[in-house]
Protein backbone atom coordinates (compact mmCIF):
# COMPACT_ATOMS: atom_id res chain seq x y z
CA UNK A 1 0.00 0.00 0.00
CA UNK A 2 1.70 3.22 -1.10
CA UNK A 3 1.46 6.58 0.63
CA UNK A 4 -1.36 7.76 -1.65
CA UNK A 5 -3.54 4.80 -0.69
CA UNK A 6 -3.06 4.26 3.02
CA UNK A 7 -6.15 5.58 4.80
CA UNK A 8 -9.12 3.38 5.60
CA UNK A 9 -11.52 5.54 3.58
CA UNK A 10 -9.31 5.16 0.51
CA UNK A 11 -8.72 1.45 0.99
CA UNK A 12 -12.47 0.82 1.13
CA UNK A 13 -13.01 2.60 -2.18
CA UNK A 14 -9.87 1.87 -4.22
CA UNK A 15 -9.45 -1.85 -3.54
CA UNK A 16 -10.65 -3.45 -6.77
CA UNK A 17 -10.27 -6.75 -8.53
CA UNK A 18 -8.71 -6.76 -11.99
CA UNK A 19 -10.88 -5.04 -14.58
CA UNK A 20 -12.32 -6.95 -17.50
CA UNK A 21 -11.75 -6.01 -21.16
CA UNK A 22 -14.55 -3.46 -20.79
CA UNK A 23 -12.49 -1.39 -18.29
CA UNK A 24 -15.45 -0.77 -16.00
CA UNK A 25 -15.04 1.89 -13.30
CA UNK A 26 -17.29 0.04 -10.82
CA UNK A 27 -16.81 -3.67 -10.39
CA UNK A 28 -19.39 -5.75 -12.27
CA UNK A 29 -21.58 -8.49 -10.88
CA UNK A 30 -20.39 -12.03 -11.47
CA UNK A 31 -23.67 -13.94 -11.30
CA UNK A 32 -22.30 -17.34 -12.21
CA UNK A 33 -22.36 -20.56 -10.24
CA UNK A 34 -19.30 -22.06 -11.96
CA UNK A 35 -16.34 -21.35 -14.23
CA UNK A 36 -14.92 -23.04 -17.33
CA UNK A 37 -11.41 -24.39 -17.87
CA UNK A 38 -9.10 -23.97 -20.83
CA UNK A 39 -8.31 -27.68 -21.09
CA UNK A 40 -7.99 -30.91 -19.07
CA UNK A 41 -4.67 -29.89 -17.54
CA UNK A 42 -6.04 -26.51 -16.45
CA UNK A 43 -8.98 -28.28 -14.81
CA UNK A 44 -6.74 -30.82 -13.05
CA UNK A 45 -4.30 -28.18 -11.79
CA UNK A 46 -7.14 -25.99 -10.55
CA UNK A 47 -8.74 -28.75 -8.47
CA UNK A 48 -5.29 -29.74 -7.19
CA UNK A 49 -4.91 -26.11 -6.06
CA UNK A 50 -1.69 -25.76 -8.00
CA UNK A 51 -3.03 -22.45 -9.28
CA UNK A 52 -5.26 -19.85 -7.68
CA UNK A 53 -8.43 -19.42 -9.69
CA UNK A 54 -12.22 -19.54 -9.40
CA UNK A 55 -13.75 -23.01 -9.71
CA UNK A 56 -17.21 -22.80 -8.20
CA UNK A 57 -18.96 -19.90 -6.46
CA UNK A 58 -19.50 -21.94 -3.32
CA UNK A 59 -15.69 -21.79 -2.98
CA UNK A 60 -14.82 -18.33 -4.34
CA UNK A 61 -16.27 -15.69 -6.64
CA UNK A 62 -14.78 -12.39 -7.84
CA UNK A 63 -17.41 -10.41 -5.91
CA UNK A 64 -16.91 -12.26 -2.64
CA UNK A 65 -13.14 -12.07 -3.08
CA UNK A 66 -13.31 -8.30 -3.49
CA UNK A 67 -15.45 -7.94 -0.36
CA UNK A 68 -13.13 -10.16 1.69
CA UNK A 69 -10.03 -8.37 0.41
CA UNK A 70 -11.46 -5.03 1.52
CA UNK A 71 -12.33 -6.29 5.01
CA UNK A 72 -8.84 -7.80 5.34
CA UNK A 73 -7.26 -4.46 4.42
CA UNK A 74 -9.47 -2.54 6.84
CA UNK A 75 -8.89 -5.00 9.71
CA UNK A 76 -5.20 -5.62 9.03
CA UNK A 77 -5.86 -9.34 8.47
CA UNK A 78 -3.95 -11.88 6.39
CA UNK A 79 -6.94 -13.68 4.91
CA UNK A 80 -10.69 -14.17 5.22
CA UNK A 81 -13.85 -15.93 4.11
CA UNK A 82 -17.34 -14.50 3.53
CA UNK A 83 -20.58 -16.13 4.69
CA UNK A 84 -24.29 -15.94 4.00
CA UNK A 85 -24.99 -14.44 7.46
CA UNK A 86 -23.19 -13.29 10.57
CA UNK A 87 -24.27 -16.37 12.50
CA UNK A 88 -23.00 -18.69 9.76
CA UNK A 89 -19.65 -16.94 10.20
CA UNK A 90 -19.77 -17.55 13.96
CA UNK A 91 -20.83 -21.19 13.66
CA UNK A 92 -18.47 -22.07 10.82
CA UNK A 93 -15.51 -20.49 12.61
CA UNK A 94 -16.07 -22.61 15.71
CA UNK A 95 -17.02 -25.76 13.80
CA UNK A 96 -13.90 -25.56 11.65
CA UNK A 97 -11.43 -24.99 14.48
CA UNK A 98 -12.82 -27.05 17.36
CA UNK A 99 -12.70 -30.81 17.93
CA UNK A 100 -14.85 -32.98 20.18
CA UNK A 101 -13.74 -32.44 23.76
CA UNK A 102 -12.51 -28.86 23.25
CA UNK A 103 -13.49 -26.02 25.55
CA UNK A 104 -14.33 -22.33 25.02
CA UNK A 105 -13.97 -19.48 27.49
CA UNK A 106 -16.40 -16.72 26.50
CA UNK A 107 -17.65 -13.42 27.81
CA UNK A 108 -21.11 -13.94 29.25
CA UNK A 109 -22.52 -11.01 27.28
CA UNK A 110 -22.92 -12.41 23.77
CA UNK A 111 -25.64 -12.28 21.13
CA UNK A 112 -28.59 -14.55 21.94
CA UNK A 113 -28.03 -16.91 19.00
CA UNK A 114 -24.34 -17.25 19.89
CA UNK A 115 -25.35 -18.17 23.45
CA UNK A 116 -27.74 -20.79 22.05
CA UNK A 117 -24.94 -22.16 19.87
CA UNK A 118 -22.69 -22.52 22.92
CA UNK A 119 -25.30 -24.04 25.21
CA UNK A 120 -27.48 -26.16 22.92
CA UNK A 121 -25.65 -27.15 19.75
CA UNK A 122 -21.91 -27.33 20.39
CA UNK A 123 -22.45 -29.61 23.42
CA UNK A 124 -23.84 -32.20 20.96
CA UNK A 125 -20.23 -32.59 19.82
CA UNK A 126 -18.86 -32.52 23.37
CA UNK A 127 -17.67 -28.92 23.06
CA UNK A 128 -18.26 -26.97 26.26
CA UNK A 129 -18.20 -23.30 27.25
CA UNK A 130 -17.41 -21.44 30.47
CA UNK A 131 -18.53 -17.82 30.86
CA UNK A 132 -16.91 -14.84 32.56
CA UNK A 133 -18.67 -11.59 33.40
CA UNK A 134 -17.49 -8.55 31.46
CA UNK A 135 -16.66 -6.72 34.71
CA UNK A 136 -14.77 -9.72 36.11
CA UNK A 137 -12.04 -10.33 33.55
CA UNK A 138 -9.72 -11.29 36.41
CA UNK A 139 -11.62 -14.61 36.59
CA UNK A 140 -10.75 -15.62 33.01
CA UNK A 141 -7.57 -17.49 33.88
CA UNK A 142 -9.41 -19.49 36.54
CA UNK A 143 -11.78 -20.79 33.84
CA UNK A 144 -9.04 -21.99 31.48
CA UNK A 145 -8.76 -25.77 31.31
CA UNK A 146 -6.19 -28.06 29.65
CA UNK A 147 -8.65 -28.52 26.76
CA UNK A 148 -9.48 -24.81 26.34
CA UNK A 149 -8.81 -23.71 22.76
CA UNK A 150 -10.66 -20.42 22.18
CA UNK A 151 -11.15 -17.21 24.13
CA UNK A 152 -14.17 -15.38 22.69
CA UNK A 153 -15.80 -12.01 23.24
CA UNK A 154 -17.87 -9.25 21.69
CA UNK A 155 -16.83 -5.65 22.28
CA UNK A 156 -18.94 -3.59 22.48
CA UNK A 157 -21.35 -6.23 23.75
CA UNK A 158 -24.90 -6.84 22.55
CA UNK A 159 -27.13 -5.27 23.81
CA UNK A 160 -25.71 -3.57 26.91
CA UNK A 161 -22.69 -2.00 25.12
CA UNK A 162 -20.15 -3.09 27.70
CA UNK A 163 -16.50 -2.81 26.66
CA UNK A 164 -13.84 -5.46 27.11
CA UNK A 165 -10.14 -4.63 27.22
CA UNK A 166 -8.95 -6.25 23.98
CA UNK A 167 -5.29 -5.73 24.83
CA UNK A 168 -5.75 -7.61 28.11
CA UNK A 169 -7.63 -10.42 26.37
CA UNK A 170 -4.82 -10.63 23.82
CA UNK A 171 -2.21 -11.01 26.55
CA UNK A 172 -4.22 -13.73 28.32
CA UNK A 173 -4.74 -15.64 25.07
CA UNK A 174 -1.05 -15.47 24.21
CA UNK A 175 0.03 -16.52 27.70
CA UNK A 176 -2.16 -19.63 27.58
CA UNK A 177 -1.72 -20.38 23.86
CA UNK A 178 -5.41 -19.78 23.09
CA UNK A 179 -7.02 -18.46 19.93
CA UNK A 180 -8.58 -15.07 20.58
CA UNK A 181 -11.74 -14.59 18.50
CA UNK A 182 -13.51 -11.20 18.64
CA UNK A 183 -16.94 -10.29 17.28
CA UNK A 184 -16.36 -6.73 16.02
CA UNK A 185 -19.87 -6.17 14.64
CA UNK A 186 -20.84 -3.15 16.76
CA UNK A 187 -17.58 -1.30 16.14
CA UNK A 188 -16.91 -2.14 12.46
CA UNK A 189 -13.36 -2.07 11.06
CA UNK A 190 -13.62 1.72 10.92
CA UNK A 191 -13.83 2.22 14.69
CA UNK A 192 -11.79 -0.68 16.04
CA UNK A 193 -9.26 -3.27 14.85
CA UNK A 194 -8.98 -6.17 17.34
CA UNK A 195 -6.02 -7.74 15.51
CA UNK A 196 -3.94 -4.76 16.66
CA UNK A 197 -4.59 -5.90 20.24
CA UNK A 198 -3.79 -9.58 19.73
CA UNK A 199 -6.92 -11.12 18.19
CA UNK A 200 -6.30 -14.10 15.90
CA UNK A 201 -9.69 -13.86 14.19
CA UNK A 202 -12.31 -11.14 13.81
CA UNK A 203 -15.96 -11.83 12.95
CA UNK A 204 -18.55 -9.44 11.52
CA UNK A 205 -22.23 -9.65 10.83
CA UNK A 206 -22.04 -7.59 7.65
CA UNK A 207 -25.84 -7.38 7.75
CA UNK A 208 -25.48 -4.56 10.26
CA UNK A 209 -23.38 -1.39 9.85
CA UNK A 210 -21.26 -2.77 7.02
CA UNK A 211 -24.35 -2.93 4.78
CA UNK A 212 -25.87 -0.08 6.73
CA UNK A 213 -29.12 0.11 4.83
CA UNK A 214 -31.07 -3.00 5.86
CA UNK A 215 -30.87 -4.65 2.44
CA UNK A 216 -28.86 -7.86 2.53
CA UNK A 217 -27.51 -10.53 4.86
CA UNK A 218 -23.84 -11.38 5.14
CA UNK A 219 -20.99 -12.35 7.43
CA UNK A 220 -17.21 -12.51 7.32
CA UNK A 221 -14.32 -13.92 9.34
CA UNK A 222 -10.81 -12.55 8.85
CA UNK A 223 -7.47 -13.11 10.53
CA UNK A 224 -4.53 -15.50 10.46
CA UNK A 225 -4.10 -17.23 7.10
CA UNK A 226 -3.56 -20.70 8.60
CA UNK A 227 -6.81 -20.47 10.57
CA UNK A 228 -8.77 -19.06 7.64
CA UNK A 229 -7.52 -21.98 5.54
CA UNK A 230 -9.28 -24.40 7.92
CA UNK A 231 -12.43 -22.26 7.92
CA UNK A 232 -12.36 -22.12 4.11
CA UNK A 233 -12.04 -25.90 3.76
CA UNK A 234 -14.90 -26.47 6.20
CA UNK A 235 -17.11 -23.91 4.50
CA UNK A 236 -16.39 -25.02 0.94
CA UNK A 237 -17.70 -28.46 1.92
CA UNK A 238 -20.64 -27.35 4.05
CA UNK A 239 -21.86 -24.48 1.88
CA UNK A 240 -22.55 -21.33 3.97
CA UNK A 241 -21.09 -19.10 1.22
CA UNK A 242 -22.08 -15.49 0.64
CA UNK A 243 -23.94 -14.90 -2.62
CA UNK A 244 -22.15 -12.85 -5.31
CA UNK A 245 -24.97 -10.29 -5.39
CA UNK A 246 -24.86 -9.71 -1.62
CA UNK A 247 -21.06 -9.52 -1.75
CA UNK A 248 -21.30 -6.86 -4.47
CA UNK A 249 -23.75 -4.84 -2.36
CA UNK A 250 -21.57 -5.14 0.76
CA UNK A 251 -18.42 -4.21 -1.09
CA UNK A 252 -20.09 -1.06 -2.41
CA UNK A 253 -21.39 -0.33 1.11
CA UNK A 254 -17.84 -0.33 2.46
CA UNK A 255 -17.11 2.66 0.24
CA UNK A 256 -19.42 4.80 2.40
CA UNK A 257 -18.70 3.10 5.75
CA UNK A 258 -16.58 5.92 7.17
CA UNK A 259 -18.96 8.77 6.36
CA UNK A 260 -21.98 6.80 7.54
CA UNK A 261 -20.42 5.65 10.81
CA UNK A 262 -19.15 9.17 11.56
CA UNK A 263 -22.74 10.44 11.44
CA UNK A 264 -24.09 7.42 13.32
CA UNK A 265 -21.63 8.11 16.15
CA UNK A 266 -22.31 11.84 16.18
CA UNK A 267 -26.05 11.23 16.47
CA UNK A 268 -25.68 8.44 19.04
CA UNK A 269 -23.60 10.56 21.39
CA UNK A 270 -26.22 13.32 21.28
CA UNK A 271 -29.00 10.78 21.94
CA UNK A 272 -27.05 9.37 24.90
CA UNK A 273 -26.48 12.85 26.35
CA UNK A 274 -30.18 13.67 25.98
CA UNK A 275 -31.27 10.44 27.68
CA UNK A 276 -28.78 10.87 30.52
CA UNK A 277 -30.52 14.11 31.50
CA UNK A 278 -34.09 12.76 31.22
CA UNK A 279 -36.06 12.31 34.44
CA UNK A 280 -37.72 9.06 33.31
CA UNK A 281 -34.41 7.23 32.71
CA UNK A 282 -32.62 5.16 35.33
CA UNK A 283 -29.45 4.40 33.42
CA UNK A 284 -27.78 5.19 30.07
CA UNK A 285 -24.84 3.27 28.63
CA UNK A 286 -22.82 4.53 25.70
CA UNK A 287 -19.09 3.84 25.36
CA UNK A 288 -18.08 7.49 24.88
CA UNK A 289 -20.15 8.84 27.78
CA UNK A 290 -17.84 9.57 30.70
CA UNK A 291 -20.35 7.78 32.94
CA UNK A 292 -19.76 4.48 31.12
CA UNK A 293 -17.90 2.09 33.47
CA UNK A 294 -15.36 1.19 30.77
CA UNK A 295 -15.06 4.70 29.28
CA UNK A 296 -11.26 4.81 29.46
CA UNK A 297 -10.91 1.41 27.77
CA UNK A 298 -13.32 2.46 25.03
CA UNK A 299 -11.32 5.63 24.39
CA UNK A 300 -8.11 3.56 24.20
CA UNK A 301 -9.29 1.06 21.58
CA UNK A 302 -12.11 2.77 19.65
CA UNK A 303 -12.08 5.87 17.45
CA UNK A 304 -15.67 6.75 18.42
CA UNK A 305 -18.44 5.18 20.50
CA UNK A 306 -20.52 3.45 17.82
CA UNK A 307 -24.22 3.81 17.07
CA UNK A 308 -25.79 1.74 19.87
CA UNK A 309 -27.21 3.34 23.01
CA UNK A 310 -28.68 1.23 25.82
CA UNK A 311 -30.90 2.72 28.50
CA UNK A 312 -33.30 1.64 31.22
CA UNK A 313 -36.69 3.29 31.61
CA UNK A 314 -38.14 3.86 35.06
CA UNK A 315 -41.19 1.69 35.62
CA UNK A 316 -39.94 -1.63 34.23
CA UNK A 317 -41.80 -3.72 31.66
CA UNK A 318 -45.01 -1.70 31.61
CA UNK A 319 -43.20 1.60 31.14
CA UNK A 320 -41.06 0.02 28.44
CA UNK A 321 -44.14 -1.26 26.63
CA UNK A 322 -45.78 2.17 26.74
CA UNK A 323 -42.59 3.74 25.40
CA UNK A 324 -42.37 1.33 22.45
CA UNK A 325 -46.05 1.79 21.61
CA UNK A 326 -45.62 5.59 21.64
CA UNK A 327 -42.72 5.61 19.16
CA UNK A 328 -43.74 7.35 15.93
CA UNK A 329 -40.66 8.01 13.78
CA UNK A 330 -38.23 5.30 14.85
CA UNK A 331 -38.70 1.68 13.83
CA UNK A 332 -39.49 -1.25 16.12
CA UNK A 333 -37.21 -3.96 14.81
CA UNK A 334 -34.69 -6.54 15.99
CA UNK A 335 -32.08 -5.36 13.49
CA UNK A 336 -29.42 -2.69 13.99
CA UNK A 337 -26.94 -0.62 12.01
CA UNK A 338 -29.52 0.69 9.55
CA UNK A 339 -29.88 4.23 8.19
CA UNK A 340 -33.17 4.21 10.11
CA UNK A 341 -33.15 4.54 13.89
CA UNK A 342 -34.32 1.27 15.43
CA UNK A 343 -35.67 0.68 18.92
CA UNK A 344 -35.52 -2.82 20.39
CA UNK A 345 -36.59 -4.41 23.66
CA UNK A 346 -33.96 -7.16 24.11
CA UNK A 347 -35.72 -9.05 26.92
CA UNK A 348 -38.68 -9.84 24.65
CA UNK A 349 -36.82 -10.16 21.33
CA UNK A 350 -33.10 -10.77 20.71
CA UNK A 351 -32.43 -12.28 24.17
CA UNK A 352 -35.87 -13.71 24.93
CA UNK A 353 -34.52 -17.29 24.85
CA UNK A 354 -32.45 -16.57 27.95
CA UNK A 355 -33.99 -17.01 31.38
CA UNK A 356 -34.65 -13.84 33.36
CA UNK A 357 -31.79 -14.79 35.67
CA UNK A 358 -29.38 -15.20 32.75
CA UNK A 359 -30.49 -11.88 31.30
CA UNK A 360 -29.85 -10.09 34.57
CA UNK A 361 -26.38 -11.65 34.66
CA UNK A 362 -25.55 -9.70 31.50
CA UNK A 363 -27.30 -6.46 32.53
CA UNK A 364 -30.45 -7.04 30.47
CA UNK A 365 -33.21 -5.82 32.76
CA UNK A 366 -36.90 -5.96 31.85
CA UNK A 367 -36.83 -2.22 31.18
CA UNK A 368 -33.67 -2.16 29.05
CA UNK A 369 -34.08 -0.61 25.61
CA UNK A 370 -31.49 -0.72 22.83
CA UNK A 371 -31.46 2.08 20.29
CA UNK A 372 -29.57 1.69 17.04
CA UNK A 373 -29.21 5.37 16.19
CA UNK A 374 -29.66 6.06 12.50
CA UNK A 375 -28.92 8.85 10.05
CA UNK A 376 -32.11 10.90 10.33
CA UNK A 377 -31.73 14.49 11.52
CA UNK A 378 -30.75 14.39 15.18
CA UNK A 379 -33.55 16.77 16.22
CA UNK A 380 -36.18 14.44 14.76
CA UNK A 381 -34.69 11.38 16.49
CA UNK A 382 -34.56 13.11 19.87
CA UNK A 383 -38.04 14.60 19.50
CA UNK A 384 -39.50 11.15 18.86
CA UNK A 385 -37.74 9.67 21.89
CA UNK A 386 -38.80 12.66 24.00
CA UNK A 387 -42.51 12.41 23.15
CA UNK A 388 -42.49 8.63 23.67
CA UNK A 389 -40.83 8.96 27.08
CA UNK A 390 -43.58 11.33 28.18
Amino acid sequence: MNEINKHIETKAIRTQIERTQFLEHSNPLYLTSSYVFEDAEDMRASFAEEKERNIYSRFTNPNTSEFVDKICLLEGAESGYAFATGMSAVFSTFAALLDSGDHIVSAQSVFGSTHTLFTKYLPKWNITTSYFKVNEVDTIENLIQPNTKILYAESPTNPAVDILDLELLGKIAKKHNLLLVIDNCFATPYLQNPIQFGADLVIHSATKLIDGQGRVLGGVTVGRADLIREIYLFSRNTGPALSPFNAWILSKSLETLAVRVDRHCENALKVAEFLEEHKNINLVKYPFLKSHPQYEIAKKQMKQGGNIVAFEIKGGVEAGRKFLNAIQLCSLSANLGDTRTIVTHPASTTHSKLSKEDRLEVSITDGLVRVSVGLEHIDDIINDLKQALQ
